[in-house]
Order: structure tokens, then C-alpha cells, then sequence
């Protein structure tokens, strides 16, 4: 059973299972640990992170966002169509809530939307803002890893649920995990809108995710400044650099921290070795041609009903019929 968790002010439901994950404290202990050294990517989006976040999807490298907001504009009413009345509206990682008006502005009289994500401040206050200007919506808000397991509020309507998943964020899983991931909700019977970045060239990869501005390195390593808020530790951010490449065999973009010295860092009451070089792995981003996606999706127990691609075939949106 969920816990409630109900506002003072405001009318979204707000449902905290943040507590019921592994801790932040935890995942940095057991991650730094290991070799090689890695951190779960949920970590990286805290309030502050979630923000710097906010601002690399607005950056003119960073293509993903503006790409597929233009896909769901000129989409959704064939999307709509395709999702029908009163239907209940599951945004998976959900951020700024941007993305979805798209789809509840085309949707015939949607009865709920429930967007889950990891950053409860974050996710709390534009759940806020989106209940305000869709007074008519139910809206009912978890803070939680969507990749997690845990009952859904009942709500409203007698439409279906579709979950939502944009940004790519699909393809920060393996793709053994992220096949499984869509058999879970196959098997729950959802639909789901996908957002797919697809193969390109390093030239246009690469710079997306290691921006001129450099908000994208702030964005890994405020992971450590995270470190240092909450965990005592003793991270020297001017010790560390963000990196990122496009590794083409495995056809994914490889994200992570790495040490420019040999130093030894202090974090959460233990010391961690590191080395000049060493590297810290925080995310994976791996990219798929539309015909090997839909053939995971099938896999998954899905039915690929429909595919939208912007004219630079940079990237999708794919419909999955459960």
C-alpha cells in the first residue's frame, strides 16, 4: 500500500517511497567499492541536479529535448488518437512535466496523470504548477525509482493507462534491462509511449553530452558536491573531470567522473583509493535504429503500433500497444 503523503496547500497527491530505496549513502559506498567504480544514475538528479538538468536540455548541442518536443507537437493528435478518452497518463522520470502538456492538450478528456520520479522537491513543485493550469486533472505524484516495483494509485476514469517515457531515458538501461523493464509494464498491461534517440555520427553525439558552456560537467560533478553536502565527504571538484564518449561497437555514449590525480577521498565514515585516470561511472546511453528498438519492444510481449522521426533521423517516438 502506498504511503500519502497530502500538501498543506495545493491538491496533488503526493506519495513518498523514497525511503524504501537504497540510500544515497549506500549506493556511494557499495558503488565506490567495486571496480570499476560506479554510481547509480538516479543519484545525479537531486534538487540541484534536476535543475542543471533543466538547463542542458536547453542547450544547442544537447538535441534530444528540442527533437522530440517537436515529434509530440506535430504527433499528438495522432497520439491522442491512439491513447483515447479518459485515459490515465504515467510519466516515468517525469522532471519539469514539460514534455506531457503536449500530449494532455491533444488527449480526448484525460481522467489522471501520475508522474514518477526520483527528485521529490522537484517533482512535487511541477506536479503543483501542472495541477493549476489542469484544474479538471487528477493528479496524484511519486517520488520513487520507476524502475522499482509498487502498486499504482487508483484513480479516476475508465480509459487506459498509458505510461509515458520520454527523453531517451530508455537507453540509460542495458538493453537486457531495458527489455525487461518493458516486459514488467507489457505484462501489466499499459501502452507506452517511448522516446528512442537514434544511431548518429560522434560528431553531433559527442558534443550533446559534453556541452562548449560546460553545464553538462557540472551536472556529473555535483554528484560529488552531493557527496560532500550530504555524506561529509571530502571531494576536491577541481580534482575530478567529466567525461564522456561514444563507444560505436557498443553503440552507446559512456558518461563518467575521472580522477586527475592519484588521491585518496573520504566519504560516508569510509576512504576510497583512487588513481590518476580511474573513473567513476555514472550512465550509459545507448542508441537503437528504429527496427532493432521495436524488435526489443516485441520481445517484451509489445506491438509496435506507430513510429514518428524528425527529417534529420535524429530520433523517435514510438506508440507500444500492450
Amino acid at each position: 500500500m502506498l504511503d500519502l503523503v497530502t500538501p498543506v496547500q495545493g491538491r496533488v497527491a503526493f506519495y513518498d517511497l523514497s525511503r524504501k530505496q537504497e540510500s544515497f549513502a549506500e549506493a556511494v559506498v557499495a558503488g565506490l567499492s567495486r571496480t570499476p567504480k560506479s554510481i547509480p544514475s538516479h543519484f545525479l538528479y537531486d534538487a540541484q541536479g534536476s535543475a542543471l538538468f533543466d538547463r542542458i536540455c536547453a542547450l544547442p548541442e544537447y538535441y534530444p529535448t528540442r527533437t522530440e518536443m517537436r515529434i509530440l507537437a506535430q504527433s499528438a493528435p495522432a497520439i491522442a488518437r491512439l491513447v483515447g478518452p479518459e485515459a490515465t497518463l504515467i510519466e516515468l522520470g517525469s522532471g519539469s512535466s514539460v514534455k506531457v502538456r503536449l500530449l494532455l492538450d491533444a488527449m480526448t478528456a484525460p481522467s489522471a496523470y501520475v508522474p514518477i520520479d526520483v527528485s521529490g522537491e522537484h517533482l512535487l513543485a511541477a506536479a503543483e504548477a501542472l495541477a493549476a493550469d489542469y484544474p479538471g486533472l487528477a493528479v496524484a505524484a511519486i517520488c520513487a525509482d520507476y524502475g522499482d516495483t509498487f502498486p499504482l494509485p487508483e484513480t479516476p476514469g475508465r480509459g487506459r493507462q498509458v505510461a509515458f517515457f520520454p527523453g531517451s531515458t530508455i537507453g540509460n538501461l542495458e538493453p537486457d534491462d531495458a527489455e525487461r523493464f518493458l516486459s514488467g509494464w507489457a505484462r501489466s498491461g499499459v501502452d507506452m509511449i517511448v522516446g528512442v534517440d537514434l544511431v548518429k555520427s560522434r560528431d553531433v553525439l559527442e558534443p550533446a553530452y559534453d556541452d562548449a558552456e560546460g553545464v553538462t560537467a557540472a551536472f556529473s560533478l555535483n554528484l560529488l558536491a552531493r557527496a560532500n553536502r550530504e555524506l561529509s565527504a571530502d571531494f576536491d571538484l577541481s580534482a575530478f573531470a567529466h567525461r564522456s564518449r561514444w563507444d560505436e561497437e557498443s553503440s552507446r555514449i559512456e558518461i563518467g567522473i575521472e580522477s586527475l590525480k592519484d588521491q585518496i577521498v573520504r566519504a560516508a565514515g569510509h576512504s576510497f583509493r583512487f588513481a590518476a585516470g580511474e573513473r567513476i561511472e555514472t550512465e550509459h546511453s545507448y542508441k537503437y535504429p528504429v527496427a532493432g528498438f521495436q524488435a526489443m519492444a516485441g520481445r517484451a510481449g509489445y506491438r509496435p503500433e506507430a513510429v514518428w522521426v524528425d527529417p534529420d533521423q535524429l530520433f523517435s517516438v514510438h506508440y507500444l500497444k500492450a
